[in-house]
């Protein structure tokens, strides 16, 4: 985002990367479909789809023009960008992943119009909760031209999602306060601090990266990781063997944020 401004090509690569080993991977990723798909239960013939999008010859002439409206000024952005939204999903680029991609550039649209300092704002789990409403507020766009509703539903979905993220904010902050009181009395270690913010960079991790990033004297990294596990703070993810290194959890953090 700091070297190539948000468009098509962009949104491409990001639609490799997404689909890369997971669901979708066998359905040409960072390709732009070339027939037509639609929206449906498994086995919906497309007559008896719920939601139908453009032909395949349609898409890059409506990719071209919410790229132009993407990078147009707009008098609310949190607006423009429901708008954005809706017509990402509605034109369906891709044969699999749009919604995934959709959703991923709520924050990168945020972010590249400065609304955002970083692209951190993750609005999934508030769809996720209220998915089929989601889904009848986008249909009701193509087929009843309805967009106050779809933008009324969206704009709620910013405000709620914001005020759970700055719950969770206030959570780690929280967490991060009660380690500094507790992990001295663990370790009494000077590498206290360093031990600290490297969990909370990453919360899963190896033994390895954890004496790399700290920045720790490997032998006093591996005492401060036991008595970790000893106290509860970190969990055992998965054993060693040979030269893999064990992988930790701080599942305290985790728990917060998922």
């Amino acid at each position: 985002m700091n070297k190539r401004p948000l468009c098509t090509n962009t949104i491409r690569n990001l639609h490799c990367i997404l689909l890369a080993g997971v669901r979708g991977r066998d359905k040409n990723p960072g390709e732009i479909r070339k027939r037509p798909n639609w929206i449906g239960p498994r086995g919906t013939p497309i007559e008896r789809a719920i939601f139908v999008p453009p032909d395949p010859w349609g898409v890059k002439d409506a990719l071209f023009n919410w790229e132009q409206y993407l990078h147009s000024e707009e008098k609310d952005n949190i607006v423009q960008l429901a708008v954005l939204k809706a017509q990402f999903e509605l034109i369906h680029p891709f044969s699999d992943g749009n919604g995934r991609i959709g959703r991923m550039l709520v924050p990168l649209i945020l972010y590249s119009k400065n609304v955002l300092t970083s692209p951190t704002f993750y609005i999934s789990s508030y769809l996720e909760r209220n998915r089929d409403l989601y889904y009848d507020r986008l249909i009701t766009i193509s087929q009843e031209g309805n967009w106050n509703g779809w933008i009324n539903f969206f704009l709620q979905a910013v405000v709620e999602q914001a005020d759970e993220n700055c719950q969770k904010a206030k959570d780690v902050i929280e967490l991060y306060n009660r380690m500094k009181q507790q992990l001295p009395e663990i370790t009494h270690s000077q590498y206290t601090i360093q031990a600290i913010d490297t969990i909370f960079a990453r919360p899963i991790f190896n033994s390895s990266e954890f004496a790399k990033r700290s920045e720790i004297p490997k032998q006093t990294a591996m005492r401060i990781l036991r008595e970790l596990m000893d106290n509860d703070i970190l969990k055992l993810s998965r054993q060693g063997s040979g030269s893999r290194p064990n992988t930790y959890s701080f599942t305290d953090l985790i728990d917060i944020v998922r």
